[in-house]
């Protein structure tokens, strides 16, 4: 078995214009002294030029240095919201616009075709990294349709999919290149939202080895969906771990669809680790049992505490739920070595043969 690796840290809800959020190094340098191990980067410009990235190991080799020199690796790149950009339906074009570069908005087909350029980008920058896996979305086309009313007309939904595959597939070939994971987050907005959703895609890219995912239980609390049951099935699949809390506490007045209401009203939201329902204990037991061997990232949403504090309270969170995995049985002490005959003795059998 493996030890999970972490604490680490996902830099996007704490990146700003003020030290110590406003630079890379000075990220590293907050988060080494709250005890965490690893970075999670998003592929911002503020962060890391990806297109350098890709090209130049001495810049990744570089970036590596610096972030040493604080005790502090790179756990995963991110391109959440490139990924979100491979496949956005009309519906949300000005909404999610200003998650591209300015030179491509406005511009739908110029967009995408910037965001799969991107995503490509961060496979090659995350080999020169050392990196063995990548965290992104896979963007929606039929999100909209989610809830089956009005009736949806026969073959919309697999042909979503159909196209969400041609899109990601030449993007996954590129991450098998590279040597890279691209570990999707199951997330409500996304076509790949569960289980159901994940396998509906991996049908479309042919059981791509690469079509991983990252595992969130937040988002399964807010859907009521097992996710310790989730493990249970896709463990093998598993290649990102953001450690995030929620709860669920729905009312006579409003439930899982949250009535519009803003995130602290919501019957289901996202807390700081500790302040929710999620069992994170049962989480790890079932990680470490299953050999995950990557990162456990804390990534902080919460609709009430400050995100210093969840930071704070983060790092020993994480540190403190992983789990050392043994090295041996704990009952090896009592054992008695192998003898077949005695084995064949006491299962009422006749020794065998030479022949046998």
């Amino acid at each position: 078995m493996k030890t999970i690796k972490g604490p680490g840290i996902f830099l996007a809800q704490f990146l700003g214009d003020e030290p110590p959020f406003d630079t890379l190094d000075h990220l590293a340098e907050w988060a080494a002294g709250l005890g965490y191990k690893a970075l999670q980067i998003p592929c911002t410009p503020r962060l890391i030029d990806l297109d350098t990235a890709a090209e130049s190991q001495a810049y990744c080799d570089d970036l590596r240095g610096r972030l040493d020199r604080h005790g502090i690796v790179v756990s995963e790149l991110s391109t959440h919201l490139q990924g979100q950009l491979v496949a956005v339906h009309p519906a949300y074009d000005s909404l999610f616009d200003g998650f591209a570069a300015e030179h491509v908005r406005g511009k739908p087909a110029e967009r995408q075709a910037w965001a799969v350029e991107q995503v490509k980008l961060a496979a090659q920058a995350s080999r020169r990294l050392g990196l063995s896996a990548h965290a992104t979305f896979s963007g929606a086309l039929a999100w909209p349709y989610v809830y089956p009313w009005p009736q949806r007309p026969a073959g919309l939904i697999e042909e979503a999919f159909a196209e969400l595959g041609r899109r990601w597939r030449p993007i996954l070939d590129v991450f098998e290149e590279n040597g890279i994971d691209l570990a999707y987050e199951v997330h409500p907005g996304e076509d790949l939202h569960d289980g159901a959703t994940y396998e509906r895609f991996l049908d479309v890219v042919d059981e791509h080895p690469r079509a991983r995912l990252l595992f969130d239980p937040s988002h399964f609390v807010l859907q009521q969906l097992d996710y310790l049951a989730f493990l249970d099935i896709y463990h093998e699949r598993i290649s990102c771990f953001h450690v995030k809390d929620a709860e669920f506490r729905p009312t006579g007045r409003s439930g899982v669809y949250g009535g519009y209401q803003g995130w602290v009203d919501r019957p289901g939201r996202f807390r700081s680790l500790g302040d929710g329902q999620v069992d994170f204990g049962a989480i790890f037991s079932k990680m470490a049992a299953y050999d995950y061997a990557g990162w456990a990232v804390l990534e902080w949403e919460c609709a009430l505490k400050h995100p210093e504090d969840g930071a704070r309270e983060g790092a020993p969170f994480i540190r403190d739920h992983i789990i050392r995995v043994t090295p041996h049985a704990f009952d090896d002490f009592a054992a008695s070595g192998v003898d077949q005959a005695a084995n064949r003795r006491l299962l009422g059998l006749s020794p065998m043969s030479a022949a046998e």
